[in-house]
């Protein structure tokens, strides 16, 4: 193992121990509750299987066969989760030829990030993430299931299936995706095309045909952004079947890793062969494999908020400094929109996640001795589904990449750092992503403009007033304020700007779409502007620098001139109302700072 790795993982677990212990023996006390349908009276068995079909009735009143809690983002309004609207009867119907039961547990809300971009909904996206995570602890509260099948993708679902699922340790879980669509329009050129739109040399019918062309069919939209980040995430933290990641939608390969997945889940029941609880799973190590993963392959800057979050629902505490510390050893091995021009299509074939795993695992930098739902070890993700007389079946993944313009070696990564960077300073702690920045553009020292809406940077460019060279910073956007919404609406603007020569950088307490890449961005900057932070005392032509290779983030004022400034106010900061946004209201008033993952989950944490 290389040494900074294991250096990481012994401060994760020192700085964790009191909390992971009092989790862990929370989990092993709560055991007995693992098939507590024994434990129900006649009148809550005959409401949890009323509906059933005679035979599962007959199966579940007996308890002796296993019984799967299926918990589902579907909807059919997010393509990525259109194909789960057959899952739950495959499910039912592998269940019972492997003698086991099944029943949808609960649903669970699913928003489309790229539908809400740049509109009101935004500002509730990373609170849903709690939502969901909520939303998921009701689904299992009836006590009726011995494993679980989680189906979610996108953004902020996974990370709050998980987030829900460990507060259920005891019961095994495994993460069932639905896959990417097939490749539309490159990516590349739908870029070309939002910028041209921002410049006013392209008309919105052409911008629309260039984007139905780009997400076109069933499927999780084929750029690397948070939702594919995901499905990486959960193959390198071992809680998906080996390769199921990126096996497109609707095919019959992934209807057979969806039965395979079924079968899996039985075995890995209290019932089955295998008994594995998901708090086995999830651990220190299957932690900064996550991390390790995420870095290697310049995934979405959401990770930053969504790993600490999923880590604090385990006992786990993880920091920025983690991040940062990985990212000086991990090196960035594959190059996918934004951080290149391929696509997750154009990856997994070119090798994939079992490609990338062999890479990682041979020079150390991830665990090989965890718990994973397919068994001890990781070197079975090394390993790629294919179907085989209808079933799926495993094979060792390539050991030369398909293609080394997309995924490359350890003795010749695309960069030898990771692909996140913290930086710090007298203007507080924020995320640069660097993966996808050129190596001559990740540092800038100019004067400042201050926004406080998305809407009137797009304005100011639009009018010709964006010149020269300068730093946007735009606050009042972090989780107090606004429900830190992305702002990936000012990708096109910026990078025009960009184009022409100008040197520019933003610095925001909001996030910005794993999506985004080119321009040198500061995002989740904390303390926020709501919170007191510096940037709340930052005045127009103010000389900040942010320098992504050092990781400095600062002003050119004195410590005793900065604290001397008033603090900026925006009367409608924390008080915005409609759009469903007045019934976030608490969550902004009680979440945790960006660091620590923007939740309200753990609020007497927050609190000390």
């Amino acid at each position: 193992m290389h040494k900074i790795v294991i250096r990481v993982t012994e401060k994760i677990i020192e700085r964790s121990r009191k909390s992971r212990d009092a989790y862990l023996d929370e989990n092993k006390a709560r055991l007995d509750d693992i098939a507590s349908r024994d434990k129900l009276s006649a009148a809550n068995k005959a409401h949890a299987f009323a509906a059933c079909p005679a035979a599962d009735k007959q199966r579940l009143l007996g308890g002796n066969w296993p019984n799967i809690a299926i918990v589902s983002a579907y909807n059919d309004m997010l393509s990525a989760h259109q194909p789960y609207e057959g899952y739950p009867d495959l499910i039912r119907k592998v269940a019972r030829e492997h003698q086991a039961t099944a029943q949808m547990a609960g649903g669970v809300p699913a928003m489309c990030d790229g539908v809400t971009q740049g509109q009101q909904g935004m500002e509730l996206s990373l609170f849903s993430r709690d939502v969901i995570a909520m939303s998921t602890a009701v689904a299992l509260s009836h006590g009726t299931f011995d494993t679980a099948l989680y189906l979610g993708i996108c953004d902020k679902i996974v990370p709050g299936l998980l987030i829900g699922a460990i507060q259920f340790g005891y019961l095994p879980a495994i993460f069932v995706p639905a896959g990417p669509m097939t490749s539309g329009l490159p990516n590349s050129k739908k870029a070309q095309i939002r910028q041209l739109y921002a410049e006013k040399k392209v008309s919105r019918e052409e911008l629309l045909a260039a984007e139905c062309e780009s997400y076109h069919g069933p499927g999780t939209c084929t750029f690397y952004g948070t939702a594919n980040s995901n499905q990486m995430l959960m193959e390198f933290m071992g809680l998906h079947l080996p390769g199921a990641a990126f096996v497109n939608a609707n095919t019959p390969l992934r209807d057979a890793l969806t039965r395979a997945a079924t079968q899996r889940a039985i075995a890995i029941s209290n019932l089955g062969s295998d008994f594995t609880p998901l708090s086995e799973v999830i651990s220190e190590k299957s932690i900064v494999n996550g991390i390790v993963g995420l870095l290697s392959t310049g995934g979405s800057t959401n990770h930053t908020l969504h790993i600490p979050a999923i880590a604090r629902a385990a006992g786990i505490h993880v920091t920025w400094d983690d991040f940062a510390e990985l990212s000086e050893v991990v090196p960035l091995l594959t190059r996918i929109y934004p951080n290149g021009q391929a696509d997750v299509n154009h990856f997994h074939a070119a090798g994939g996640v079992g490609y990338l795993m062999r890479q990682l695992l041979d020079a150390g930098l991830v665990h090989a001795d965890v718990r994973t739902v397919v068994g001890n070890g990781l070197e079975a993700y090394c390993d790629e589904p294919s179907l085989v007389d209808g079933q799926a079946d495993w094979a060792p993944a390539p050991t030369m990449s398909g293609d080394a313009e997309v995924l490359t070696t350890m003795d010749a990564p695309f960069d030898n750092e990771g692909g996140m960077k913290c930086v710090d300073g007298d203007l507080g702690r924020g995320i640069v992503k660097v993966s996808a920045v050129a190596a001559d553009k990740r540092k800038i020292t100019a004067p400042v403009k201050i926004f406080h809406d998305q809407d009137d940077v797009v304005a100011a460019f639009e009018r010709g007033e964006l010149e020269g060279n300068f730093v946007i910073v735009l606050r009042f956007q972090g989780p107090a304020a606004k429900g830190m919404p992305e702002l990936h609406k000012l990708s096109a603007s910026l990078g025009a700007l960009q184009d022409r020569g100008h040197q520019i950088a933003l610095v925001t307490d909001g996030r910005m779409s794993g999506a985004s890449g080119k321009i040198l961005a500061a995002i989740h900057v904390t303390p926020e502007a709501s919170h007191g932070g510096n940037i709340a005392r930052l005045e127009d032509g103010d000389i900040v620098c942010l320098d992504a290779n050092s990781g400095e983030l600062s002003v050119n004022l004195s410590a005793d001139d900065l604290a001397k400034r008033d603090l900026a106010v925006v009367a409608s900061s924390g008080q915005r109302i409609g759009f469903g946004r007045d019934l976030f209201t608490h969550l902004r008033k009680n979440c945790s700072s960006a660091e620590d993952g923007a939740s309200i989950l753990f609020v007497e944490e927050n609190a000390t």
